[in-house]
């Protein structure tokens, strides 16, 4: 990387005085960000990015505007107590809403479709375990919701043209999806308006605390400082704290030319919610399969393997598009931050530094909220 000092001006005109540094430009960084400057704009605020876009997960995403497939939620129960794992449901739920509530659909292109969840032959028995605790989830989810939640809609598989092998469909009706190039464009707007900086292309290298400040060193050779900073990059955190309980996790994503006469739409979660797929416009967006390599994709390097792509290209031919032909338009990958625990890390490492991590693959629904908590610690610190 080019080594190089930074001048007068770019120090005195853009590096001076910073009251705070938020390093990582994703939702929760930029949603950190925008809050800390509408609740006290006299704070001068500058986000770090080390890539030209927040490079992980945030514009990687499928859109999911999801808090878990009903299978996926009987898996953290072999883990967690149920109040628990409610208490992350109604996380992702509220988070949902917040977003919602601070952006319209419109700007973040939502779209309320629908969450289901497919179930193919070989899967009857995690079917028959969803289809046996689906009313006490729903009851549970009651208060959270508001309504019932959960329900079998096998009847609904006629309309979306998946393969005969696809039995059951359970679908949950408070989800949506949404554009995730909307929604970081509509936080980056709303940060160009509260005139935060965002500096892309600026990767800290690590950071110490001295004499009431932090001290930033970038990968450039020079550095800055804050009076306070926010950890916001999630699964490339252990980068810069490296006792902290987060691992990267690659997920592999693929997006289809547009098909013609497209029966799919909404959001559809498989195998515990480690498959997904979506229809974007008449296009299809699938991606996934970490699970059959946990140890593999427990990276923070972008890039694809041939199992896996192999794997996802089967799905889509035989099993969500087995009557159309398609080209595979686009692959990429995304990291996220995951843990033995699904709770987010939202807390004060000293009192200089806010950490927000974690968000174990649900950034659209947390990352708002997340933000604006993270930023409350650092106003009240």
């Amino acid at each position: 990387m080019l080594h190089y000092q930074l001048s007068h001006w770019e120090q005195e005109s853009f590096f001076q005085d910073i009251d705070v540094a938020v390093i990582g430009s994703g939702i929760v960084g930029l949603s950190a960000a925008i809050h800390l400057r509408e609740q006290s704009p006299s704070l001068r605020v500058v986000v770090l990015e080390r890539g030209p876009l927040p490079i992980g997960a945030s514009s990687r995403n499928a859109g999911f505007a999801c808090f878990g497939s009903l299978s996926e939620l009987l898996d953290d129960l072999e883990n967690s107590s149920l109040d628990e794992v409610l208490q992350l449901v109604e996380q992702r739920y509220q988070g949902l809403q917040r977003l919602r509530q601070r952006y319209s659909d419109q700007a973040i292109g939502y779209e309320a479709l629908g969450g289901y969840e497919v179930f193919r032959k070989e899967d009857q028995q995690r079917f028959a375990r969803c289809e046996e605790h689906l009313g006490q989830i729903n009851k549970a989810l009651i208060a959270i919701i508001g309504e019932r939640t959960y329900s079998v809609k096998d009847k609904s598989l006629q309309s979306f043209d998946m393969a005969q092998e696809v039995e059951h469909l359970i679908l949950n009706r408070a989800e949506g999806q949404l554009h995730t190039g909307n929604l970081m464009q509509t936080l980056l707007k709303r940060a160009r308006e509260l005139e935060i900086n965002c500096f892309c292309g600026v990767e800290v290298k690590e950071f110490t605390e001295a004499n009431d400040q932090v001290v930033l060193r970038t990968y450039y050779g020079w550095s800055l400082t804050a009076s306070r900073i926010l950890v916001a990059t999630n699964g490339f955190a252990r980068q810069l704290l490296p006792d902290l309980a987060v691992q990267p996790a690659r997920n592999q994503v693929l997006v289809t030319a547009p098909v013609p006469n497209l029966k799919l739409k909404g959001c559809f979660h498989y195998d515990r919610g480690y498959v997904y797929f979506r229809n974007v416009g008449q296009r299809v967006l699938l991606g996934g399969g970490r699970h059959l390599d946990p140890d593999g994709e427990q990276t923070s390097s972008f890039g694809h393997t041939n199992d896996i792509q192999t794997y996802l290209t089967n799905l889509l031919q035989h099993i969500i598009l087995p009557n159309q032909p398609f080209t595979i338009e686009r692959w990429w990958s995304g990291i996220m931050g995951v843990g033995t625990q699904k709770k987010p890390i939202i807390r004060p490492l000293s009192e200089h530094v806010i950490v927000a991590v974690r968000l174990g693959g649900m950034g659209v629904a947390l990352g708002t909220a997340a933000g604006e908590q993270a930023a409350e610690l650092l106003l009240n610190a």
